[in-house]
């Protein structure tokens, strides 16, 4: 019965895991910053315990917890457990300039994930994550000869989500804590999703004879696989302490995506559009043409010290060409004009602390599990204005939260709090607060019981 029971199990987490892949579409907060390559980002900070670390991520692991960021620590996961984790994440965010300020907020699924054992050295793990949001709306204005203005609007909405199929193997150790462990795994990960990006002018003067209102609208299609790949070392340190180092290596893919355009002038009576001349495409050419992303070469570098249930220190590095995936557009012509992005170098930094809850204590609040720290990115996203300024937009932020263990410490509640700022008053800055909740669940998987 208990082979039927979770097998029903799995197969029910599995199909919820399938209807998320639409579930992950989000509202998203209106963020002008979101409309340069892909959109935006919130990786790893999507995911409670790492957000209340300040985004470590490459030497965690533990049997009630999928780190889709480091696949090696998938091997932690006990050899007769089935591992269900979700999050769940409230944004707050406040652009601000020089004048102005706006505040926005949005609910979204951080995450949805299922890990369980092949053998007893290889364990695999299934989950689905937004991997950047794209969602702004803004109006500019200016004044026009003769006697008139012209508005433009910019607006933009999708995303871009993850699915990702991990596998971690034991090399040295397997679970034996007083071990050496050495630890591997990789990724296949399958990104997809639609962006629409649009741009309107809007003319209105005493004369508009050679001024006619227009609309550029591109739909850009992602579906992609990429690799990434992980490696997690245990050290014990005289019975108390442990060193564990964590590697992990995305390498550099250059992608083929698929765009449409449309670009025509149009015409408005009585609150109805009428379009007019079509710019591109022309004389029956195809709207559909192909793009690239390109995937940098990642690599990340993390480092921690804990001293048995009572501490951990932690310290994460991330080291790329630039950030995020660089879009170019393959149209002979330009959709929206040169874009104002530019690629730089991009590190991340990361340190955090826990003091460690006791698995076997009595009292339940010593088995609660506090965590604190902070990242700081250089290079987060980097722009060439139209005044011919250039502006570098780096992004620092903290984190706190807690972890409570649930049915004697298996399974665990975790609850984080985060705060981050990007940009600059002179442009636009960015602050978020966001607060997240995550349920790491761990069952006992096909445990032949002797009675029933």
């Amino acid at each position: 019965m208990s082979y039927i029971f979770y097998n029903k199990k799995l197969f029910l987490t599995l199909a919820l895991m399938l209807s998320a892949l639409v579930a992950t579409a989000q509202n998203g907060i209106n963020s002008p910053y979101s409309q340069y390559g892909i959109g935006l980002s919130n990786m790893p900070y999507n995911i409670p315990t790492s957000a209340a670390l300040g985004g470590v991520a490459y030497t965690r692991s533990s049997m009630n917890m999928i780190n889709p960021f480091n696949p090696a620590s998938y091997a932690a996961i006990g050899k007769e457990t089935l591992v269900f984790d979700m999050g769940l994440s409230i944004d707050m965010m406040t652009l601000r300039n020089g004048s102005s300020s706006q505040f926005d907020a949005d609910g979204n699924l951080g995450y949805l994930a299922v890990g369980f054992p092949l053998t007893k050295w290889w364990k695999t793990a299934l989950g689905v994550m937004p991997m950047s949001d794209v969602n702004y709306q803004s109006v500019s204005t200016r004044a026009i000869n003769p006697g008139g203005e012209m508005k433009t609007l910019y607006e933009g909405n999708g995303g871009v989500s993850q699915f990702f199929w991990g596998h971690g193997f034991n090399i040295l150790g397997n679970g034996n804590a007083s071990k050496p462990q050495l630890r591997a795994g990789f990724n296949i990960d399958y990104i997809f999703g639609n962006l629409t990006r649009a741009v309107t002018y809007d003319f209105t003067a005493n004369d508009t004879t050679y001024m006619m209102d227009s609309r550029s609208q591109k739909d850009t299609y992602v579906k992609n696989l990429l690799l990434d790949f992980g490696l997690q070392y245990e050290q014990p340190l005289g019975g108390k302490y442990h060193l564990n180092v964590g590697l992990t290596m995305r390498p550099h893919r250059t992608m083929s995506i698929t765009d449409n355009a449309l670009v025509y002038t149009f015409v408005t009576s009585a609150a109805v559009e009428y379009m007019r001349d079509t710019i591109f495409p022309l004389d029956g050419g195809d709207s559909e043409f192909e793009s690239t992303l390109e995937q940098p070469m990642t690599t990340g570098v993390g480092l921690s010290f804990q001293r048995d249930d009572k501490w951990l220190v932690a310290l994460d590095a991330t080291f790329a060409p630039w950030s995020g995936m660089k879009y170019t557009e393959n149209s002979s012509y330009s959709i929206f004009g040169q874009s104002p992005m530019r690629y730089g170098s991009n590190q991340r930094w990361a340190l955090g602390f826990q003091m460690l809850g006791d698995k076997n204590a009595a009292a339940y609040m010593r088995r609660v599990t506090y965590s604190i720290g902070a990242h700081y990115e250089n290079g987060r996203l980097q722009l060439q204005m139209t005044d011919g300024n250039e502006y570098k937009l780096n992004e620092w932020g903290i984190g706190a939260g807690i972890s409570l263990p649930m049915r004697k410490g298996r399974s665990v509640l975790n609850v984080s709090a985060s705060y981050s700022s990007m940009g600059t008053t002179d442009l636009l800055r960015r602050d978020v607060f966001s607060i997240g909740i995550s349920v790491g669940s761990c069952e006992s998987w096909f445990v032949k019981r002797k009675f029933n």
